[in-house]
């Protein structure tokens, strides 16, 4: 356990990190996915990649549960199922359903690696060593207006980052290594409608969560999936043509 002045620093640390990763990605493309290159040195299987890189948030934050007693109270309880829900999702379903033959830059895995640590000590700290006071309310919290807000905005984030995945899984047949421009679902307001999604996730998380921690995670997400949006979009403008792409934002529909 951290003490509060150290979980304190962490957190302004890791904002003040946010701000200077949103600039540099502006001026760097991170080389993964659809913008892969050799320049990011040795790269491993994506799929053993995104297990690796995102399994130890699920195991950080399960780690910190167990550790304070598996708490049953409730607002924490169901913020914890709503955490552990995406990351298992993400470190153990989504992996298994990647199609194609694409690497992982070893560079940019140990990155994820090193947030998703710091992410899951910061979001299972705030949870059980420096909860939120009102979390004594219990099931009436969880009534609140902000609180159904927020774990509407986190399953209708979800819903739009599962759908939108499945659509990109779904561009191509077996063999065709041809790229194609997503038009369904979200993909008809924005160019990155599975960084759409997941951005408001993690804004609805922080708002039932409530605290300066949570908070960190949107603003974090905003960080790196903002500029890498700005970077699709503009390799979609170039590959397909500005027709083709329309009047479709970037990640934010009808605003950027």
């Amino acid at each position: 356990m951290l003490s509060a002045s150290t979980f304190n620093i962490l957190i302004v640390a890791m904002l003040a990190i946010a701000v200077v990763v949103f600039i540099s990605l502006y001026f760097v493309t991170a080389g993964y996915g659809q913008f892969r290159s050799h320049q990011w040195g040795w790269s491993i299987n994506n799929r053993v990649a995104w297990v690796l890189m995102e399994a130890p948030v699920f195991f950080v934050m399960l780690a910190i549960w167990l550790s304070t007693g598996a708490s049953t109270h409730i607002p924490e309880l169901v913020l914890f199922g709503l955490f552990e829900l995406h990351y298992f999702q993400r470190s153990f379903v989504f992996p298994c359903l990647m199609t194609g033959r694409s690497t992982m830059p070893v560079a940019i895995m140990l990155m994820g690696i090193i947030f998703n640590t710091i992410n899951g000590i910061l979001q299972g700290g705030a949870l059980y060593w420096y909860p939120n006071p009102d979390y004594a309310l219990g099931v009436d919290y969880l009534m609140s207006f902000r609180s159904i807000v927020g774990i509407a905005l986190f399953a209708a984030g979800m819903a739009i980052n599962l759908h939108s995945d499945h659509v990109i899984r779904h561009l191509r047949q077996p063999g065709d290594t041809r790229h194609y421009l997503p038009n369904r679902g979200y993909y008809r307001l924005v160019t990155s409608a599975n960084y759409f999604g997941e951005l408001v996730e993690w804004i609805g998380f922080a708002v039932v969560a409530a605290t300066p921690a949570a908070w960190v995670f949107p603003i974090w997400t905003a960080a790196n999936l903002v500029p890498r949006a700005h970077a699709i979009h503009k390799k979609y403008r170039a590959e397909f043509g500005d027709s083709a792409v329309g009047n479709r934002k970037r990640i934010i529909p009808f605003l950027y």
